[in-house]
């Protein structure tokens, strides 16, 4: 007896309280989410490094937890917070506020992420088979508020930053309460919003906000059409990225030029494989810094290696007594300065000339021109709006230079210790002298050079208005003064045209001007012509239904092979009057019928 089992694919219906989880959309609870995992992330990731050193120390001075609260100092460090050393030989506490440049950029990509994640909007994940109710929540998606998103992500992200501070303090290097408060909460909201802003697909909105202050007439050209960045923006970031490449690259033939100093620097500071590894992994986390400092050295203000002394291209003070750390071989040896030491000028020049030049390939083109396939192409800017642009994108990169100055420098101690990096009012107003001088008067000029250039100024929309303007005209008064019409009907007189030309015509009787002696019905066959023979020639029979739907050949163009104008493929409405073509049958009764 077969056992019948019953079964059914009626499933239950989800709870309200399931439902409404698996439709709601994420905010305030997801950012925080995102905020908090990213903080964790970075205290992860400054754990891990940490603690692999500490392994492979040979003289580890504390235990794990020594190293954990390292961690979590350098973490705070790497926002910009300044820490305190408790273990001096002095037993007075020495600031330590030098953040390694490398080391913030973690932070600040992390925070990023976040930010942009926890705008994405979804459905809930609910069971593998409800598809059309997964369909329809991925349809129905949407993104989180702005304000909802970056909130939960800053306030997730000082959720985790706080107790790590508190952790942090009971170690050798405690986190000063004054610069984490103020440090890493501006981290967080200036990371978290550029995520959100990113996330949106950058908005023009926020930027008009933040550049509000600024003149009507400079307003534009930083923030750009089409939400990409204007020509002062993209010549500031030239002038930044060429100053920070040439500080990079006299840093790098610097360490060249003293290679057994560097060598010796690293091989007499620490023993072992592992010290050596850390002291590398330092100097590349240092790097950044350096080249910032290069950079204010080749504009002039140069740098301070402590209290009262100051490293320029002019001259440089005696430095005090610091250990070989192998980054320092590459400062200049003290003393006035040398014609290879004023070479370093090139860097602000090379700078200055690259951001005039892109203003004034931006300018040359029009604000709008050129930009994209099909895009109207603006009239070129004039000298003065050039030299403005120019002028902005010179004061943007100097505020850029000045931050980057600010961020890269800091003491290492008291006393002489107190100062180390450069100015950063110095460097921005070196950044500005320099470029402003030389970015103004090559933007003005390289765009007066490349609008006179026969090759680089194409037609614009007007000309081309103009050149199909004239063009209609003379067909116009083409058709006025000869008489001949700028289409030809493929009926007889086509045939009659082409089979022997004009004389072959005139044989047999067929006017080849067209105005068939009468003036009008050009074309057609006289009636009692004669033709050389002395016989007459017959009427022409009626035309056929095809013949009177003739198509009509196009022959007012003779160049057939020149560029396409605006409005080339509309003809000319031909005068009234002139083809004389018969007028179509009546199509209401059937052929034949009387």
């Amino acid at each position: 007896m077969a056992v019948v089992i019953e079964m059914t694919t009626r499933r239950r219906s989800p709870s309200p309280l399931l439902t409404r989880m698996r439709d709601r959309s994420p905010g305030l609870g997801d950012g925080f989410m995102g905020g908090a995992v990213a903080a964790g992330l970075g205290l992860a990731s400054f754990a891990v490094l940490v603690t692999l050193l500490w392994i492979s120390s040979p003289y580890p001075d504390s235990g794990p937890g020594g190293a954990m609260h390292v961690a979590a100092a350098l973490w705070l460090l790497a926002h910009g917070a300044e820490l305190v050393r408790t273990d001096t030989l002095s037993g007075v506490p020495a600031p330590l506020g030098l953040p390694p440049l490398l080391l913030f950029a973690l932070p600040v990509w992390l925070l990023h992420r976040a930010a942009r994640d926890a705008t994405d909007g979804g459905g809930g994940g609910g069971d593998e088979d409800d598809v059309e109710e997964d369909a329809e929540g991925v349809a129905h998606a949407r993104l989180v508020s702005p304000r909802t998103a970056w909130v939960g992500v800053v306030l997730g992200y000082l959720a985790v930053a706080a107790p790590a501070a508190l952790y942090a303090a009971g170690g050798v290097l405690r986190p000063s309460w004054v610069g984490t408060g103020l440090c890493v909460p501006l981290v967080a909201v200036v990371a978290a919003g550029a995520g959100v802003w990113s996330a949106y697909g950058r908005p023009g909105r926020p930027l008009r906000l933040l550049l509000g202050t600024l003149p009507s007439g400079v307003r534009p050209l930083v923030p750009g059409p089409d939400r990409r960045p204007g020509i002062a923006a993209r010549a500031a970031a030239a002038g930044v990225a060429v100053l920070l490449g040439g500080g990079a690259l006299l840093v790098v033939v610097s360490l060249v030029g003293h290679g057994a100093t560097t060598q010796a620097g690293l091989l007499r500071l620490t023993e072992g494989w592992s010290g050596r590894f850390a002291v590398v992994l330092l100097c590349v986390a240092l790097f950044p810094n350096a080249a910032v400092w290069a950079a204010a050295y080749a504009l002039g203000p140069g740098f301070a290696l402590g209290a009262g002394h100051a490293v320029g291209p002019l001259s440089s003070a005696p430095a005090l007594l610091l250990p070989p750390f192998p980054l320092l071989a590459a400062v200049p040896e003290a003393g006035e300065g040398t014609p290879l030491h004023w070479a370093a000028g090139v860097v602000p020049l090379v700078a200055g000339v690259f951001v005039g030049w892109t203003v004034a390939k931006g300018a040359a083109s029009g604000e709008r021109g050129g930009t994209r396939p099909g895009g109207t192409r603006a009239a070129p800017w004039s000298a003065g709006r050039t030299a403005r642009a120019a002028a902005l994108a010179s004061v943007m990169c100097a505020a850029v230079l000045a931050g980057l100055a600010a961020l890269s420098g800091g003491p290492l101690g008291s006393a002489v210790l107190s100062r180390f990096g450069p100015q950063w009012w110095q460097v921005a107003a070196a950044t500005l002298a320099w470029l402003g001088l030389l970015s103004i008067p090559t933007a003005v000029g390289a765009r007066a050079w490349r609008c006179r250039t026969p090759g680089s100024k194409e037609p614009t929309i007007g000309e081309q208005w103009k050149k199909a303007a004239d063009g209609a005209r003379e067909q116009r008064r083409t058709r006025k003064g000869d008489g001949r019409g700028s289409f030809t009907h493929t009926g007889v007189a086509g045939i009659a045209g082409v089979a022997g030309g004009p004389e072959a015509a005139r044989a047999r009787g067929v006017d080849p001007s067209g105005d068939g002696g009468s003036g009008e019905g050009g074309g057609r066959t006289r009636r009692g012509a004669s033709t050389a023979d002395g016989t007459s020639v017959p009427h022409p029979p009626s035309p056929t239904p095809d013949a009177l739907y003739a198509p009509y050949e196009y022959d007012a163009l003779p160049d057939r092979d020149r560029d396409f104008e605006p409005y080339d493929f509309l003809p000319p409405d031909p005068a009234p009057g002139r083809y004389d073509t018969p007028a179509p049958p009546d199509r209401s009764s059937p052929p034949g019928t009387p």
